[in-house]
């Protein structure tokens, strides 16, 4: 993890001056130390008022007065809490992204987030958010892989009657952002997968319905991201969340959850760990809650880099991290159980495969999430005209289309394939994910979602009969939102300057990371970058030496993490 400033000292007496720097501030602003002094600008915020009660000013003054009218505190902070970000000003290269004052760097109008816990939208949802795409945001929508969708170019006029249409049909953005309780994963084919362990979905809904929006959990350290899932393909990257229940069969017990606690990625990446519990279907909301519990009141304050559960996690361990937890909030053990199984096939539930009950699941591969209001209105209407009325997201920026009868199956495939949505995709397309990046971001270094379709279709130009996966993450900066360190191929972007003062976009190499059977972080390919317009030659140098240089049944990823430096330039 990364040391604070008072904490690069090095040897004991580092260690004593660093330990009196932290009493000096208060400890590291953990509210059970019985301290609630403000430590950072952040917490100062959240204290003077819950980021839940700016909603009211926004439907009584600024959607009226207008941007100008919006305070900082509100702007960049408490406007989160209902999923709004202001956007990065056009034409600003990356190289000012750390120079300029948000005033200048940001843009008047927003991106929305749209929140789905689970990923689960009936058609009806699906049109509503397609036509506030169509009116109010320019006809934008990205597929996250936190199986949100995301709107860009909202200004605060509109966003009152966004909220009045998008409650209408019980969807929402509260909490979509800030310091709270983040979007809940789920599998995507959750209910409907012949060969589901559990079916989380129950546990989710009572989670989003008891907690979501709450005061109780609406001041967290930071962003609390939880993912529920019963497939065993475990299809949420269940090892990225601060807690994460992974569907597994107990052998006195039967089907429940195993507990993982503490990942994260962003530039201090961490892999959750498992604290040996054992956690049945009727108990996920109430141990979800204990964790939460512990996390506010626990959780470091201090240092806004050191605020996530993993470092709580790193620090105690998982043995003292589960004895809090059960005698402080649970007040009862939990049950022992086991790990579960590695998986041995994809997550992202692309192609056609049959749900228990006879009928099949059809799912799509948009280039890098990328897609349109009219693209999403298209695949309500598609769904509906074969006998569908479900559509859910997944955690690799895909979309699927439950309960189509046999006979509908080839017809919906064709419909699909017309709007751009492959059921049949290259390995390129269906392994290729990136983050929003600079068009719309204004943490970004570089542009990843047109930079990542030029790359899809080059490639598939040119390994056109290359079918084995190998999955390419393309971030925009190194806070990981399109989890790069746990891709094959993951890359980082950056800004170079060359030798006559032109900046350039580039991008850091990290090779060989994976979940399932290749789980571990990628290795960065040291003093090795990437000009942005030479990725297609440098990936395709890459994947042709892999097969060069491959032993029998070798995986990208082994062969990255043995190849010699020369190999993987």
């Amino acid at each position: 993890m990364a040391a604070s400033a008072e904490e690069r000292s090095t040897g004991p007496a580092g260690a004593v001056r660093a330990s009196r720097s932290r009493t000096r501030l208060g400890g590291e602003g953990q509210w059970a130390s019985g301290d609630r002094t403000p430590l950072n600008d952040t917490e100062r915020f959240k204290q003077e008022d819950d980021g839940l009660n700016v909603r009211a000013r926004i439907e009584q003054v600024y959607a009226r007065e207008g941007f100008a009218s919006v305070p900082p505190d509100d702007l960049r902070g408490r406007f989160r809490w209902w999923g709004l970000y202001t956007q990065r000003r056009p034409g600003i290269p990356g190289g000012r992204t750390g120079s300029l004052a948000p005033e200048d760097l940001e843009d008047e109008f927003f991106m929305l987030r749209v929140r789905r816990d689970g990923g689960r939208f009936s058609t009806a949802q699906l049109r509503v958010v397609a036509e506030l795409s169509r009116q109010y945001a320019g006809d934008t929508a990205d597929l996250t892989n936190r199986q949100n969708v995301q709107l860009h170019g909202v200004r605060i006029e509109d966003v009152p009657d966004i909220w009045r249409r998008l409650e209408a049909v019980d969807l929402t953005t509260v909490e979509a952002c800030g310091d709270t309780p983040r979007v809940v994963l789920g599998s995507p084919v959750a209910g409907v997968a012949d060969d589901e362990i559990i079916d989380g979905t129950w546990a989710i809904e009572e989670i989003r319905r008891r907690f979501v929006g709450s005061p109780e959990f609406s001041n967290l350290p930071r962003k609390y991201k939880t993912a529920v899932s019963g497939s065993p393909a475990q299809d949420v990257a269940h090892e990225s969340h601060d807690v994460a229940f992974v569907g597994v069969v107990h052998p006195e017990h039967g089907p429940g959850f195993d507990l993982w606690v503490g990942g994260g990625l962003s530039t201090n990446p961490v892999l959750a760990r498992r604290p040996g519990a054992w956690v049945p279907l009727s108990e996920v909301p109430e141990v979800w809650a204990g964790i939460a519990g512990l996390f506010r009141d626990h959780g470091y304050r201090r240092l806004r880099h050191r605020a996530r559960l993993k470092f709580l996690v790193s620090d105690w361990g998982t043995e003292r991290f589960r004895a809090v937890l059960e005698q402080e909030y649970l007040h009862r053990p939990l049950l022992d159980g086991p790990p579960p199984p590695i998986p041995t096939r994809p997550g992202d539930h692309v192609g056609v495969h049959r749900q228990r009950d006879g009928r099949y699941y059809v799912g799509v591969a948009p280039v890098a999430g990328r897609v349109s209001g009219t693209v999403l209105a298209a695949v309500a209407d598609l769904a509906e005209e074969h006998g569908s009325e479900r559509v859910t997201t997944t955690a690799q920026q895909k979309l699927l289309v439950l309960d189509v009868r046999e006979q509908n199956v080839e017809r919906l495939i064709t419909g699909l394939e017309r709007i751009g949505l492959p059921t049949r995709p290259s390995t390129w397309r269906r392994s290729t994910m990136a983050c929003t990046g600079i068009e719309f971001c204004k943490l970004a270094l570089v542009e990843t979602k047109a930079r990542a379709a030029t790359l899809v279709a080059e490639l598939e130009s040119r390994l056109a009969r290359f079918d084995e996966p190998i999955s390419i993450h393309l971030n925009g900066c190194p806070n990981s939102c399109a989890r790069l360190q746990i891709a094959d191929i993951g890359l980082q972007g950056n800004v170079q300057q060359d030798a006559d003062g032109t900046q350039r976009e580039v991008f850091q190499v990290h090779l060989g990371g994976g979940l399932g059977l290749d789980t571990g972080f990628a290795h960065r390919v040291r003093g090795h970058k990437v000009a942005a317009d030479d990725l297609p030659d440098y990936v395709e140098r890459l994947v042709r030496r892999f097969l060069a240089q491959r032993r029998p049944g070798e995986r990208f990823a082994q062969w990255a993490l043995r190849a010699d430096d020369v190999s993987l330039r």
